[in-house]
């Protein structure tokens, strides 16, 4: 993986609102990076130098922030209603980043998912993105469309149409290992197909359905399986992955993602850790370079 010369960051998500911990946690680990959650970082909205000294303070960087149709209820980038509503919020977001240096905004779609999205819906879908990329790309933020599982935009026909009809100067793209496969994608092909777009990276992986409490023995209790799993434990075949990263010259971040943990926190991502540097050899502790 000698080739590979993106960074490696880590996501805040698995922490949940314990959002000064996740900072503490990810330094003591190692990371130099960390996508923190969107309305932790609002709350520094009026004095971004404070959340940059907060962040400096554990040696980390922000690689981006989730946005899109979240960060309200009952928001889809295909219900034209919403598209103010939208803007608005990314342009928030869009101004707190540029402010920090950060330049890409993850478009996470709208919830739950209703089936797959008529043509309609998904012209309707691709103006409001238009829009909402424009606006906060006029601020130095790209805006990054992020399939997901059970949204609105999941299927590879729906990802295909929205890239299609989207400005390729304003809407980028941000593949998810996981989200990617569990729709039934290649993530290295989909990776290669739209490689001018690749802005940001999540670095996931999915369980098994066959995986048994055995192949876990971090996990507490009876509790079940959860979809996502620590990087290594599941399905996924990460060295395609950073081949196609590595081929297409991506030099940006690379986040590694757990939404829940099947022990501590800590534990997890250290699991992440040592898979991404021992198994990708790729250095995670070293410096990003």
């Amino acid at each position: 993986m000698t080739n590979f010369k993106g960074k490696i960051g880590v996501h805040a998500i698995t922490w949940g609102d314990e959002h000064v911990t996740a900072l503490r946690e990810a330094s003591a680990l190692g990371y130099k990076a960390i996508e923190p959650w969107a309305s932790f970082v609002l709350q520094y909205e009026d004095r971004p130098e404070q959340f940059k000294e907060v962040l400096a303070s554990y040696g980390l960087e922000m690689t981006a922030l989730y946005g899109g149709a979240s960060g309200g209820p009952n928001r889809r980038f295909s219900d034209s209603s919403c598209r103010q509503d939208i803007i608005d919020y990314n342009v928030q977001l869009a101004r707190v980043m540029a402010q920090l240096g950060t330049e890409c905004l993850v478009f996470g779609p709208g919830g739950p998912r209703k089936g797959p999205m008529t043509l309609e819906e998904l012209k309707i879908a691709a103006a409001t993105i238009n829009e909402a990329a424009k606006r906060t790309f006029e601020l130095g933020v790209k805006a990054c469309l992020h399939p997901h599982l059970w949204t609105e935009v999941q299927d590879e026909n729906e990802l295909d149409a929205l890239m299609t009809l989207c400005d390729p100067e304003v809407v980028f793209f941000a593949p998810d290992t996981a989200h990617l496969t569990g729709a039934g994608m290649d993530p290295a092909a989909v990776i290669r197909k739209y490689r001018d777009r690749v802005a940001y990276v999540h670095l996931k992986d999915l369980t098994s359905k066959e995986a048994t409490k055995e192949d876990f023995p971090m996990l507490m209790g009876n509790e079940a399986l959860p979809v996502f799993c620590e990087l290594g434990l599941g399905t996924i075949d990460f060295e395609p992955v950073i081949e196609a990263l590595a081929e297409i010259e991506y030099t940006g971040w690379v986040t590694v993602e757990i939404d829940k943990s099947t022990s501590t926190p800590i534990q997890s991502l250290e699991i992440c850790r040592d898979f991404v540097e021992k198994r990708l050899g790729i250095p995670v502790r070293g410096g990003n370079r």
